[in-house]
């Protein structure tokens, strides 16, 4: 067994006990290439973020950095700039061998809702190590909008893998060359380079930046907010923006990606030498995303981006993030787009789930 477990694999793993739950897990959880978790009925508002650390446990970090403990059960606000942690309802006992890696959903990604997964005894955020026995946690840290949660809610997920699966950059060169994985040339150099899309085939709206002071965002609420409450529009006929420190923007690449149903993809942290900002990473792509055998002709990427010190100048076709290709250890039941509820095929420009068209 090597290369990321699909759908089929993961039902396999919660039937054997490797994946369980408090609650029962809903098969809406299991996706093409990974498992939504969802929280707990309790969430500990705490002074900051921390990591468990090697041999501690995260009670062990609750009693030195823990303020209140807030019960979700009827519904509770996780405001703007605080930090939380959650147990949530799924626990491991992985095989060795098969480690897992988490990340925030697409929808939450684009709140700019910052979610992290933490273990017992883990010395990084989101990373599963090989073998895990214990449950999981959530941090999670509203940076631009104070969110309604409630238990059950599914904020990010978590995908398995077996042994290496990722592709070299030579073995993606030939995977573009029998299934191109995107429409026109490939940058390939450490994965597949995306790049941000300033000049709009029609008009001029190229993205949307959060305002700074919001209502709050009840996550259960789908296509219900007007995005002018929230958002401003970004508009340019020039080719280039200009971030402002600070703020958070919605964006969109220039390329349509394709995923093959053999192989899934997760966008990769930018370079940091390249710009004084961070596109988000809420990055896993299932097999299937945006192509033809999902019913997809290409999807863009949505780029959730952060300025940080300086402001800086963002222009079109400029290569802002790369996507790392996996192999599949088998091609899922479910693909992607393909009978199932994916709220993302061939989307461009788009806000989350919760706002209307």
């Amino acid at each position: 067994m090597t290369g990321v477990l699909s759908s089929q694999q993961l039902r396999g793993l919660i039937e054997a006990g490797a994946i369980d739950a408090d609650h029962a897990i809903l098969p809406e959880q299991v996706q093409p290439a990974s498992l939504d978790l969802r929280l707990g009925t309790v969430a500990y508002r705490v002074r900051a973020s921390f990591l468990t650390g090697t041999g501690r446990t995260v009670a062990d970090r609750l009693d030195e950095f823990g303020m209140h403990r807030i019960d979700l059960g009827p519904g509770a606000v996780l405001e703007k700039g605080c930090v939380y942690l959650v147990p949530l309802m799924e626990r491991l006992a992985l095989p060795e061998g098969v480690q897992a890696v988490a990340n925030a959903k697409s929808s939450t990604g684009r709140l700019d809702l910052l979610t992290r997964t933490i273990t017992q005894g883990g010395t990084e955020f989101d990373r599963v190590t090989p073998g895990y026995h214990g449950p999981l946690y959530a941090e999670i840290c509203p940076r631009s909008f104070s969110v309604l949660v409630r238990p059950g809610m599914r904020l990010n997920q978590i995908r398995f893998r077996a042994g290496q699966a990722v592709l070299s950059d030579d073995a993606l060169r030939a995977l573009h060359a029998a299934t191109p994985l995107v429409d026109g040339p490939a940058v390939i150099d450490g994965g597949l380079g995306f790049s941000v899309d300033l000049r709009p085939a029609k008009g001029t709206l190229a993205g949307y930046r959060a305002k700074p002071h919001t209502g709050v965002i009840d996550l259960d609420r789908l296509g219900h907010y007007d995005p002018a409450e929230f958002w401003e529009e970004v508009h340019t006929s020039t080719g280039h923006i200009i971030l402002d420190p600070g703020a958070f923007y919605i964006l969109v690449s220039r390329e349509a990606v394709h995923i093959p149903p053999d192989c899934a993809a997760e966008m990769a942290p930018f370079v940091a030498m390249a710009g004084e900002f961070r596109v988000h990473y809420a990055g896993f792509f299932d097999p299937g995303f945006g192509h033809a055998a999902a019913g997809g002709s290409g999807s863009r990427g949505v780029l959730e981006v952060r300025c940080h010190e300086a402001p800086f100048v963002l222009e079109h076709g400029q290569i802002v993030g790369r996507l790392v290709y996996e192999r599949m250890d088998q091609i899922p039941d479910q693909l992607y787009g393909a009978g199932i509820a994916s709220n993302y095929q061939g989307q461009g420009l788009k806000l989350s789930k919760h706002f209307k068209p």
